[in-house]
């Protein structure tokens, strides 16, 4: 027997629609099946589904309207001019709402991204599905609301026409990464469904490779079809009889193009090449979305950043065996054996000898990997830690990297894509600094000529920016304190007023230390869950503390009950005197209920 229905909450939200002409209203669909998407436009399990639910509109056309809720989950994404470009990005052709608070979210109860929701002719909540992979359960249920609307005679049938927004005239749109060939630029132009051949800088189109309609067809380079093309590689002469390696992003699989004439003229299916690794981590899915790609000498493969399932893949081009190098695809922040590692969306990668370097966009993180098989993080914190924030890296945030590019002095150049900035790591030293900022969803880049040239993708450029040395940015010192050689660093925490800690899913608190320069501590530096920690000291030195604790309000009345975080960063300048006292005591006060 059916339970009570719930009436759906009505669509209104702060950001307002795209891809209508007036604002819709539950009484304007009224007599339709309505399936809400709750999505974000950096998951890219969200884009997956946009892709999932196109035969579905397309099949239930006269009865069926898709509105897509935009939630953000980044700062970024709640600007409404990035949603409007993330719609026009990935072909949204149905109405979309931007709900930047969140409320819509909220009033419909909804915990993940992706959610759908489907309401039926009369305006009530008939189903609620997180994740992907949902549209045969999605076919059967609409077809049967529609069977039964029908009968009832509250169904209302013909298509409603909606207006996508109309992408402009640009040379490139929305590229996404570049490679330089001896004489020119080779882009994927994702919106373009084609690589475009350049000048040097990026500038002036020579050669276009793929028709421009989107597909998956190999030949020549006029009839050639790509999905949203993402990353690139060269491969050493006579390794494959292509030289050039497109993570073909949209059709999940990789590419072989000869540049010399650009003919598309193999196609790697990664899924069905993983079947023996699959007995390594259990089945992985085959929407893998590959967003980069990189040759690695020291292993003679291509690393395929396969952002769709959280993992690091190794093709081998001498028989074309494909092995994950990293991760299980569960989707977080661990370090270690790679093959036990969490990733989060790799989507740019580097190569330096024994390590190749790649940014985790989900969790703004920088991180590597070794030919041995460790994983290292380099810069981030976790899923829903980010920001711009310079320095040591062990404080330092990014907002969402997409792109990861090794500079002649082997530093890296992060494309901090959601802050919209060109960041630098220096390996040697530890510490991340700003280069630029002001670019528009910067998503790659590479060097030419000692320039450093960016693919800043929502502008549909290549700009250059030349790569100097940086003066790195004098840090404010909270207070000069006495220590002896052996300390105790203690943080002290107490949950606010009706609040406890949350260690639901792990220990809620966290303490990173790091200090400038880094060998002036013997031990004791890093990050780890315990707030007391035992620090030596080799010299004077600058100390780093960040501690941070996620504390819930304590209500057992409440299943949802509302979650803080408190985080602070000391600057402490320390001078070893061997008489002082042998601990350092600091306050982390309570997250602010604002």
């Amino acid at each position: 027997m059916r339970g009570p229905r719930v009436r759906a909450p009505e669509l209104t939200a702060r950001g307002g629609w795209l891809n209508v002409d007036a604002p819709l209203s539950l009484a304007d669909l009224r007599g339709k099946v309505v399936l809400l998407d709750f999505w974000t436009f950096a998951c890219v399990n969200c884009l997956h589904v946009i892709d999932e639910l196109r035969p579905l509109e397309d099949a239930f056309a006269d009865v069926l309207v898709t509105v897509g809720v935009h939630s953000p989950k980044f700062t970024h994404e709640a600007d409404h001019a990035a949603v409007a470009a993330a719609v026009e990005r990935y072909d949204v052709r149905h109405p979309v709402l931007d709900d930047p608070d969140m409320s819509l979210w909220r009033q419909y109860a909804v915990k993940a991204w992706p959610t759908l929701t489907l309401l039926d002719p009369e305006g009530y909540v008939v189903a609620q599905l997180a994740g992907e992979g949902h549209a045969a359960q999605l076919e059967r249920i609409v077809a049967a609301l529609v069977d039964e609307h029908e009968r009832k005679g509250t169904l209302r049938r013909g298509p409603r026409s909606f207006r996508p927004s109309a992408a402009g005239a640009t040379p490139l749109r929305f590229p996404a990464k570049a490679i330089a060939l001896p004489d020119a630029l080779l882009v994927a132009d994702a919106g373009h469904h084609q690589l475009v051949r350049t000048d040097l800088m990026g500038t002036g189109v020579l050669a276009r490779i793929g028709s421009g309609e989107r597909g998956l067809r190999d030949g020549a380079a006029d009839v050639a079809r790509f999905a949203e093309p993402g990353g690139l590689t060269l491969l050493p002469h006579g390794v494959a009889p292509f030289d050039v390696v497109v993570a073909d992003t949209g059709n999940h699989v990789l590419r072989g193009v000869r540049s010399a004439d650009g003919t598309a003229v193999a196609t790697i299916d990664l899924a069905a090449a993983l079947t023996d690794a699959r007995t390594v981590t259990g089945a992985v899915p085959d929407v893998l979305s590959p967003w980069d790609v990189a040759w690695w000498p020291a292993r003679r493969l291509v690393v395929v950043a396969a952002a769709g399932v959280h993992l690091l893949l190794g093709w081998h081009p001498d028989g074309g065996r494909v092995e994950i190098l990293a991760g299980t695809t569960v989707e977080g922040l661990r370090d270690g054996p790679a093959l036990d590692g969490w990733l989060a969306q790799p989507s740019g990668l580097a190569v330096d000898g024994d390590r190749v370097w790649f940014v985790d966009a989900e969790t703004s993180a920088l991180r590597f990997l070794t030919s041995t098989g460790e994983l290292h993080t380099a810069v981030g914190q976790g899923l829903f830690e980010f920001g711009l924030v310079d320095g040591p890296a062990g404080h330092a945030l990014f907002q969402h990297p997409l792109g990861v590019t090794l500079q002649p002095d082997r530093s890296l150049a992060v494309l901090d894509t959601f802050n919209g900035a060109v960041r630098r790591y220096d390996p040697a030293r530890g510490l991340v600094s700003t280069l630029a900022t002001g670019l528009r969803e910067p998503s790659g880049a590479v060097v030419v000529a000692g320039e450093l040239l960016v693919v800043e993708s929502a502008a549909h450029r290549i700009a250059p920016l030349r790569a100097e040395p940086v003066v790195e940015p004098a840090r404010a010192v909270d207070e000069t304190v006495h220590l002896p050689a052996e300390i105790t660093l203690e943080v002290l925490f107490t949950p606010g007023a009706g609040r406890k800690l949350d260690d639901r899913d792990g220990p809620s608190t966290r303490l990173t230390v790091t200090a400038e320069p880094a060998e002036a501590i013997g031990s004791g530096a890093g990050t780890g869950t315990d707030l007391t920690r035992t620090i030596r000291f080799a010299g004077d030195t600058t100390l780093h503390v960040t501690a941070q604790a996620a504390e819930c309000d304590d209500d057992p009345t409440i299943e949802y009950p509302a979650c803080h975080v408190a985080r602070r960063d000391w600057a402490i300048r320390v001078r070893v005197e061997a008489s002082a006292k042998p601990r350092l005591t600091l306050v982390l006060p309570s997250g602010d209920t604002s």
